[in-house]
């Protein structure tokens, strides 16, 4: 199985880049972003890799952290590779996380192939398991983020937000984070 691939971009389709290694020539389903790189520059994906009787698949992920969220994204019925790669190609993973943990089934039916039906069962079957994507759900990636750019280390940070409750609003999270770091300081 191949999990990692870089090399550099040979072609790209509309959907999908040839990425070559050593000569060899990988078919990858990537989202527009990396779709967005030019022949001859280097791409370095992580990679899902799903074999079937009508052959083989690659969908290349930017990092490993959207890799085993698309990993969980298909673990719903009816949801597929090239629906999850869809759906992180819409957004980033921490905004489909929470829209996930907020509920929000619109950014999912704005999405070819994800009916009403479809959105609401990726909402009940993956609500409970988003914030153990990545260590920090929903608004927390927010708080998060806000706790970086203020000077804090990821360590500390990460520590602080995992010890926040994150169904208090970003508001209270973070000023619970920062009573965390205030002590440990």
């Amino acid at each position: 199985m191949i999990a990692y691939l870089k090399g550099i971009i040979l072609e790209k389709g509309l959907t999908y880049i040839i990425v070559v290694n050593q000569g060899i020539g990988y078919k990858v389903f990537v989202t527009p972003e990396m779709l967005s790189k030019q022949a001859g520059d280097e791409a370095a994906l992580f990679i899902y890799h799903k074999s079937t009787d009508d052959g083989q698949s690659l969908f290349g992920l930017p990092d490993f952290e959207a890799l085993k969220f698309f990993e969980m994204l298909i673990t719903v019925s009816g949801v597929g590779p090239k629906v999850a790669l869809a759906i992180l190609s819409t957004a980033k993973a921490e905004a489909v996380k929470d829209a996930i943990a907020r509920q929000d089934a619109g950014i999912f039916t704005r999405i070819a192939g994800v009916g009403t039906k479809t959105a609401e069962k990726i909402i009940v079957e993956l609500k409970n398991k988003v914030g153990t994507v990545g260590g920090s759900g929903g608004s927390s990636s927010e708080v998060f983020d806000a706790l970086l750019s203020l000077g804090y280390n990821q360590r500390e940070v990460r520590d602080a937000v995992q010890k926040v409750d994150s169904s208090k609003p970003r508001e209270e999270q973070l000023k619970e984070a920062l009573k965390f770091l205030g002590k440990n300081n």
